[in-house]
């Protein structure tokens, strides 16, 4: 075989490898690719919420003074006096309103004073509840700085058996004078009697478990809780409000 030929079998052989070559490096990052692609193409991780759980919410003892008095409401719940009311919340979640400062729209109470209603004492004895006048009426809570609030907890008045109270409203804002994010959490003004709108919650027997009002977590900074009388007067009573939540992070 002459010198000619020998070089052009070479030469050939060295470009198939090329070639050949080319083509395994071309198939690596096909791969490579394509590996990439279906990592990226994976579903996020499940999100895992926050684990909640009922708050633990100490009840006052039961009391009950006087006679039974008819209540004279059209708009009463169906709800079984007694039935079991939970809050669930984040486990870090406390009573924030506990000697927190207390306003209202009336600010010289018939009977007892305003920062009774966040004290902690939420007994049924007497001398442990606070009276405002007739009309409609609103106690408000400075939370000290922005929380989550998840629910608000209110005790009126439950030493008298069958009674409601008229036009109660939970409301929560950013500001003491309610101007900026005002949020209706509950509110049963079925006729707007107090201006509050046409709220469709139900009127609701006064016990000892107090009503829970839920807030899903709002972040806000005061709490406003409004009345109008009730079935056995035209005053507005509070014993005690809880707050819970957690400080904002």
């Amino acid at each position: 075989m002459s010198a000619w030929k020998r070089a052009v079998i070479w030469g050939g052989l060295t470009a198939l490898m090329f070639v050949v070559l080319g083509w395994a490096a071309e198939m690596r990052e096909s791969r490579a690719s394509e590996a990439a692609g279906s990592v990226e193409a994976l579903p996020p991780p499940p999100f895992v919420s926050e684990v909640v759980k009922p708050a633990v919410i100490v009840l006052p003892k039961p009391v009950f003074i006087g006679t039974p008095k008819d209540v004279k409401t059209s708009n009463l719940e169906a709800r079984n006096p007694g039935e079991k009311q939970t809050l669930l919340a984040p486990d870090n979640c406390v009573n924030l309103a506990k000697g927190k400062p207390v306003t209202a729209s009336d600010e010289e109470p018939i009977i007892g004073d305003l920062k009774m209603i966040t004290d902690g004492n939420k007994e049924g004895s007497d001398g442990n509840s606070v009276e405002l006048g007739p009309g409609s009426q609103w106690v408000q809570i400075d939370l000290g700085q922005e929380a989550e609030v998840y629910g608000v907890v209110v005790w009126h008045y439950f030493s008298q058996k069958y009674r409601a109270y008229y036009d109660v409203a939970v409301r929560t804002a950013d500001d003491a004078d309610f101007i900026n994010n005002v949020r209706t959490h509950f509110n049963n003004d079925h006729d707007n009697s107090s201006g509050l709108g046409i709220g469709k919650d139900k009127d609701y027997l006064e016990l000892f478990e107090g009503r829970i009002i839920e807030t899903k977590g709002v972040k806000t900074r005061y709490v406003r809780l409004y009345s109008n009388g009730n079935t056995s007067n035209e005053m507005n009573h509070y014993i005690e409000v809880e707050v819970w939540g957690r400080a904002v992070k």
